[in-house]
């Protein structure tokens, strides 16, 4: 397996938050960004579940992640409360659009 990495450029490395799955950052932006839906809903519920909540947002919207939000949340475990009161808070707020 890859080394993994804090730092979110080191593209060829894993991040910090994918201990147990040998893909990049530079793999994991692309999987994320790609037309693999179930993979790409796999690897951001990972994201949400493992990553700081400040690191996500390097690798995925606000908007995005509201919109998968309901097809993902079974996968957050303890963090979808989290989750789930985030998003909630800023489509109250007007930040994200209802």
């Amino acid at each position: 397996m890859r080394p993994l990495t804090a730092n979110l450029s080191e593209l060829d490395k894993r991040p910090y938050f994918l201990w147990d799955e040998d893909t990049t950052i530079a793999e994991l932006r692309a999987a994320l960004a790609g037309p693999d839906v179930e993979l790409r809903r796999r690897l951001l519920g990972k994201v949400l579940r493992e990553a700081r909540d400040i690191d996500v947002w390097s690798f995925v919207t606000p908007e995005e992640v509201a919109a998968e939000l309901p097809h993902i949340e079974r996968r957050l475990g303890r963090r979808a409360a989290f989750w789930r009161f985030l998003i909630d808070g800023w489509r109250e707020d007007g930040l994200l659009a209802g």
